[in-house]
């Protein structure tokens, strides 16, 4: 896999120099210094970075990063920094420029953007553009986990050996909890095999697993939903006899609230399956603060709520068992 600082067709005029230009001849004095902009990129550095990297992320649990706009406090911590991870694909876009600018600096590395393009879904909303949410299949994750490792070798290549070793671990998780969200959402009855939540973050999921997926707003949360796409959505959830939506962690739950009142007008009852998270990871610290346990979550939720079998508490039976 060919890792990119930027591509050109996202940030225009931004620097692109080659990561070996970056690398730090030692790091006997201190661990590299490390920010990510989403947690989800953020795990991926800490966990393969192990002791030689000091991480952290900019946006934590609940935090929308299409509308995030950086602190001061944000903007020293980024010029500190000896390297940069962000998403890209415009999922970050408030940030761009500044990551722009600080890229003719340091290695500020985009790793959905190092995936290859035509593993990439167009954006329904933006032509020309990619969605950007590559973390919802994990075996797409899992290459964008590797240029997090190739970065992280590239700024430090004494490291490398750590860093393969790490990656190695890191990625045999995902892989596991790949296979039990194929084995569990494989029991949800074909008719029921649709996911409509607050914003379009879904598509790869449903690409990678089978599920037809809609998004109350679009790919952006700061597009509107408007009474049109309402009214359709519940004319949907009627006639297709939807069991449930699902609500998500970082996005307002007013558009999936108004879609069960009109579905109850109507005379179908449509449940709020759960909640699921979309642009961010749960609380720090806990088992759904980690990549594994938002998937793990998601799968078991959505799997439960539209008919399917899977364990309350989830794969590793960490998960708190409120999913119905």
């Amino acid at each position: 896999m060919r890792l990119r600082l930027h591509r050109r067709s996202f940030l225009a005029g931004a620097a692109v120099l080659p990561l070996g230009a970056w690398a730090r001849p030692s790091l006997a004095a201190a661990p590299l210094d490390v920010v990510a902009t989403i947690a989800q990129i953020g795990e991926a550095v800490e966990r393969i970075g192990g002791e030689r990297v000091s991480a952290r992320s900019l946006m934590g649990e609940g935090v929308d990063p299409h509308t995030y706009r950086q602190t001061r406090s944000d903007i020293a911590a980024l010029s500190r920094a000896d390297a940069i991870f962000w998403n890209g694909l415009y999922l970050e876009a408030q940030l761009a420029k500044l990551l722009a600018d600080l890229g003719t600096r340091k290695p500020v590395v985009a790793v959905a953007e190092a995936l290859p393009a035509e593993r990439l879904l167009q954006s329904p909303d933006f032509p020309g553009k990619f969605d950007p949410h590559v973390w919802m299949d994990p075996a797409l994750w899992s290459l964008a986990v590797g240029a997090v490792r190739d970065g992280l070798i590239a700024a430090d290549p004494d490291g490398e050996p750590v860093y393969r070793a790490n990656a190695e671990a890191y990625l045999a998780e995902i892989a596991a909890v790949e296979a039990y969200a194929r084995e569990a959402l494989a029991t949800v009855p074909e008719d029921r095999r649709i996911v409509i939540s607050s914003h379009d973050a879904f598509g790869y999921f449903g690409r990678a697993f089978g599920f037809e997926v809609i998004g109350i707003q679009g790919l952006s949360t700061e597009s509107e939903a408007g009474l049109g796409q309402i009214e359709q959505l519940v004319d949907l959830l009627v006639e297709r006899k939807v069991p449930a939506v699902f609500v998500e962690s970082s996005v307002s739950e007013r558009n999936v609230r108004a879609l069960v009142e009109g579905a109850e007008a109507r005379g179908h009852e449509v449940k709020v399956g759960g909640q699921l998270f979309s642009d961010a990871m749960g609380a720090p610290g806990t088992y759904t603060g980690t990549y594994v346990g938002m998937l793990d979550s998601n799968v078991t939720v959505i799997t439960r709520a539209l008919g399917g079998d899977a364990p309350a508490r989830g794969l590793h039976g960490k998960l708190d068992g409120a999913a119905s």
